[in-house]
């Protein structure tokens, strides 16, 4: 026993050299409290300006295949926000609107609607829901709601429906919102 813990020793202490153990923990919060955790970033290189307004369009068009899995890409709005705000930035100064369409639509289904569909409630609501309090512009391609069968009756209330999602795309780049696609 003692040659296995003489043995372990080098490489237990050499693993924690170089990988170290981060004690951070993300946090979510100020503007979505359940959901869009962020690290806290300590004396960044890179200066953040609190003197402009972050205005941030998010192309949303991927979703998971499964029907009870999170929208991932739906997050990254509570993320900007959050970590903004957790950053000096005042929320009057973050502006953010996501623009769904493709695979994402269904994402954007009332709870009613996803069950009579999918056989289980939105693992999104709560999250639009989240968003669409923080003043979160939802838009919904109308080109994606017709081709996909989803009307604008089963959407969650507050989600906006547009001509297209590249109409929606140009209006808010030409407002001066900065396209965030991933």
């Amino acid at each position: 026993m003692m040659k296995k813990i003489k043995f372990l020793l080098p490489i237990v202490s050499m693993a924690l050299i170089f990988f170290p153990v981060h004690s951070q923990q993300s946090k979510a919060g100020p503007i979505i409290e359940n959901f869009g955790k962020v690290f806290n970033i300590e004396k960044p290189a890179f200066k953040l300006d609190t003197t402009l307004t972050y205005k941030a369009v998010f192309d949303i068009v991927n979703s998971p295949e499964g029907h009870t899995e999170r929208n991932k890409s739906l997050e990254t709005a509570a993320r900007f926000l959050n970590m903004h705000a957790q950053s000096g930035i005042p929320k009057a100064q973050l502006k953010a609107a996501l623009v769904v369409h493709s695979k994402a639509s269904k994402d954007l289904l009332s709870d009613a609607a996803y069950e009579k569909r999918f056989g289980v409630k939105n693992p999104n609501g709560e999250l639009i829901k989240a968003l669409l309090s923080a003043d979160v512009a939802i838009i919904f391609c109308g080109q994606s709601s017709m081709a996909r069968g989803y009307p604008k009756e089963d959407l969650i209330p507050g989600v906006q429906l547009s001509l297209s999602a590249m109409t929606a795309l140009i209006q808010l780049q030409n407002d001066n919102y900065n396209l965030i696609k991933f």
